[in-house]
């Protein structure tokens, strides 16, 4: 999808307010910590899950944008902005975006889809029984450490030094720094963390991990950093630094390999969900959903780039390899 046609579809809502509240459309607030281009796949698959509970774009429904642009502490004022338009239901995309919903709103619903678990960070009493006014998808990245990790070693079995790249603004640095630093640990690793939250200090952080002489490089979630990916998999071969990322997005733009949660699905249920919650439906009433599908996508182009051989053992576990 061009740059031009993702705006149209993400951005078209700014041409619909006015005429929306004339037709007295519900309106939705999607409240995001990227940016519009960050992953139009991901928007795709919202809007055809909206579609399967009856709602289009324009056509019956309206769809309040607002992009933090990676700047995380701009979320609280975006989501009260949502709240003065009179939404009826906020679609919040990561665990900053639906805490910061939620701070905002105690009686508007929230659909949320989120990388790590929402009952350990006070999203909903429990998977099953949310218990709030909020209910949505778990798609887990900020758990997946452990594998990436284990797949990386596998593929370059001598490597004994591995940078993590993390945003220091999200919420998810902390507990994906544990989790991989216990990962890491287990398998005999030392995890340099790097830390970057604007485009220079990416350019720092790859200074500093060949500086430190990594040996291989985990990207830690977060949507600034994949709204960056085309530099981080451009410095990351450049540098000639094999990389794990958590997102297929990577490995396309040209990154090494990704594992993770198949995102277009989970964004699928998320659409369904604000849809539902759209149509009357009670967040107590709707359990989170938890991700089932994950992906292993290998870039042999790159591969060959850095001089790896990939395992005959990985490429027949892979999902898909780019040819």
């Amino acid at each position: 999808m061009r740059r031009r046609e993702f705006i149209t579809v993400l951005g078209g809502a700014a041409a619909w307010p006015l005429a929306a509240r004339a037709q007295q459309m519900p309106v939705i607030g999607f409240l995001h910590p990227g940016s519009p281009p960050a992953s139009p796949s991901l928007a795709t698959g919202f809007l055809r899950g909206l579609g399967e509970a009856g709602y289009v774009e324009g056509h019956n429904v309206t769809i309040e944008y607002r992009w933090a642009q990676g700047e995380y502490a701009r979320l609280p004022k975006m989501a009260d902005d949502l709240i003065h338009v009179q939404v009826s239901v906020i679609a919040a995309v990561g665990t900053a975006a639906a805490l910061a919903a939620q701070a905002a709103t105690t009686s508007i619903p929230i659909a949320f889809v989120v990388v790590d678990n929402p009952a350990k960070v006070g999203l909903v009493h429990s998977l099953s029984r949310p218990e709030s006014n909020a209910t949505g998808v778990n798609y887990f990245l900020a758990e997946l450490g452990s594998k990436q990790l284990g797949l990386l070693h596998e593929l370059i079995p001598v490597a004994m030094r591995v940078g993590l790249l993390v945003n220091p603004t999200s919420p998810l640095t902390e507990p994906v720094t544990r989790d991989a630093m216990a990962a890491a640990a287990a398998i005999g690793l030392q995890i340099d963390v790097v830390e970057a939250k604007n485009s220079p200090e990416i350019e720092a952080a790859f200074a500093t991990l060949v500086r430190n002489r990594a040996d291989a490089l985990l990207v830690g979630p977060d949507a600034f950093l994949l709204s960056r990916r085309v530099q981080i998999t451009t410095l990351a071969t450049r540098h000639a630094i094999p990389a794990m990322y958590n997102a297929r997005e990577y490995p396309e733009a040209g990154g090494l390999m990704s594992y993770g949660t198949v995102e277009t699905e989970a964004f699928h249920q998320f659409g369904v969900y604000t849809g539902k919650l759209l149509k009357g439906a009670k967040p107590v009433d709707l359990p989170v959903i938890q991700s089932t599908k994950f992906e292993l996508v290998i870039n042999l182009p790159t591969s060959r780039t850095l001089g790896l051989e990939i395992p005959a053992t990985l490429l027949a576990r892979a999902d898909e390899v780019i040819e």
